[in-house]
């Protein structure tokens, strides 16, 4: 078997379906979450900084600024379509106008082909899910879901804010407006299990969705696990047994399902913990080594368990 056919590498997906290489303009569309304005809690997941997950966008600038400084860069010499997406915290969260102007003032190149949107299952609803169908016609469309266990304890420990049965909910709605459909999941959450872990991959092979991105937990300041961290109630993940469940993950999920990442991107400067979160190549080198080794591919142990969703 040819290693790139091993699991369905994102890169190799956008060769095939846009016809070359296609890179993502990250952005920083100036959202928050239900779970940090107060609507539904504060703080936000306990694993979340102030910046959310795009901790390396230039945020004072406004997004039509983002997007003409990324192609101004070198970064816009290495492609030619480009994907914009809009990265921190919930990106759907705010009035179906405001969303509208948002987006509009991404999409101002004729390079960029496609839009890409992260967001919580409890932030899709019917209007929103018509709005991003709305660009289908000049755009591929894509949204992130946030998922991260299929485990409610876990979530309610994590303070996601938001239940499983939201997540399939909201699958079901862009499944009707036809939007392709990325899930997050993450490994070494508190108190989660290896168990806990495979119950989520087989919650994901039973929705339609088309691609998945698994996150290695990671410990940064000024957040409530870094909190916990330090007094001892949480412990940092171990690589080898992320590396271990990585494969355990890709041997069990859909082999249809494009895989966008197989580890999170931690920022240096503000990573407490695991160090080797920090060197991203490790682990990317470690675990393809290993799955060749074993000869093994994704979804070689996938079986789909109807569960009534």
């Amino acid at each position: 078997m040819n290693d790139m056919e091993r699991y369905r590498h994102l890169n190799e997906y956008y060769k095939k379906k846009f016809g070359e290489r296609t890179l993502k303009i990250c952005v920083d569309g100036g959202f928050t979450c239900p779970n940090r304005d107060g609507k539904l809690g504060y703080g936000g997941c306990i694993y979340c900084s102030e910046k959310g997950s795009g901790e390396l966008i230039n945020q004072a600038e406004n997004i039509t600024k983002q997007v003409e400084n990324y192609f101004k860069s070198y970064r816009a010499q290495r492609a030619n379509k480009f994907i914009v997406y809009f990265q921190n915290f919930t990106n759907t969260y705010d009035s179906i106008e405001n969303l509208k102007k948002k987006y509009d003032s991404a999409l101002i190149d004729d390079r960029i082909i496609g839009l890409e949107i992260g967001t919580r299952p409890d932030c899709i609803n019917e209007k929103i899910a018509k709005l991003l169908h709305s660009y289908k016609d000049k755009y591929y469309v894509c949204v992130e879901l946030g998922l991260q266990t299929s485990n409610d304890r876990i979530g309610k420990k994590i303070n996601r804010c938001y239940t499983s049965k939201d997540f399939t909910k909201a699958v079901k709605i862009l499944n009707k407006y036809d939007i392709d459909i990325v899930a997050h999941i993450m490994v070494g959450l508190p108190d989660e299990t290896h168990d806990d872990v495979m119950a989520t991959v087989e919650f994901l092979n039973n929705h339609n969705i088309q691609g998945v991105k698994i996150h290695s937990t990671y410990v940064v300041e000024n957040t409530k696990l870094a909190e916990m961290y330090r007094t001892g109630e949480y412990k940092a993940l171990d690589l080898d047994y992320y590396i271990e469940t990585l494969i355990d993950i890709l041997t069990h999920l859909n082999p249809n399902f494009i895989i966008y990442r197989i580890s999170g991107d931690a920022p240096k400067d503000i990573l407490v913990a695991p160090y080797w979160n920090a060197h991203k190549m490790w682990i990317l080198h470690d675990f393809e080594r290993r799955f060749r080794a074993r000869d093994l591919w994704q979804g070689k142990y996938y079986t789909k368990k109807e569960q009534g969703i």
